[in-house]
């Protein structure tokens, strides 16, 4: 897959429309253009959503739940399903030793751009007081609160080990 055909594909938050909506216009686009790996990528970030539940108590006051339906799945539902995604391909390339696949390329264009590394550690000076805990990977809470899934972990938590 080309990189120009990827761009076409994706998202970011500064779009008007909500993932989900964008998700389902980028699987007409793939099908009308007969393009099958974006299709099949899209097709298995879809396939994740019955694995978003409500919880919910029946009238018999037993607790189960139900899946979410459209209305109420949000951007960070699917954000949270793709990084799983990304998670796992970059475990099967590693055992292959490959880079990269098209299929990583398509999840990735649909991820909210990270945090640099250097605006963490910037936004780490200016509010963390490491007085204030015991070990220094304890703010390890506090910074992922803020950043959200706009942080990788793995990312901050080599920053934390690195500070003084």
């Amino acid at each position: 897959m080309s990189d120009a055909q990827t761009e076409k594909y994706g998202w970011d938050q500064q779009m008007p429309l909500s993932l989900l909506k964008k998700l389902k216009a980028d699987l007409k686009q793939s099908m009308l253009n007969k393009d099958v790996d974006a299709r099949s990528t899209i097709r298995q970030i879809m396939a994740e959503f019955p694995k978003l539940t409500v919880p919910i108590t029946l009238q018999s006051g037993k607790k189960t739940t139900r899946p979410k339906n459209n209305e109420e799945i949000t951007n960070d539902d699917i954000i949270g399903i793709i990084q799983g995604l990304v998670k796992s391909e970059r475990m099967v390339l590693e055992l292959k030793n490959e880079a990269s696949s098209a299929y990583l390329n398509i999840l990735q264009s649909y991820l909210p751009k990270l945090a640099a590394r250097e605006e963490i550690i910037t936004w780490i000076g200016e509010n963390i007081d490491f007085s204030e805990y015991q070990n220094k990977m304890q703010a390890m809470g506090k910074i992922m609160k803020h950043f959200g899934k706009q942080a990788d972990g793995k990312m901050v938590n080599e920053i934390l080990q690195k500070c003084e």
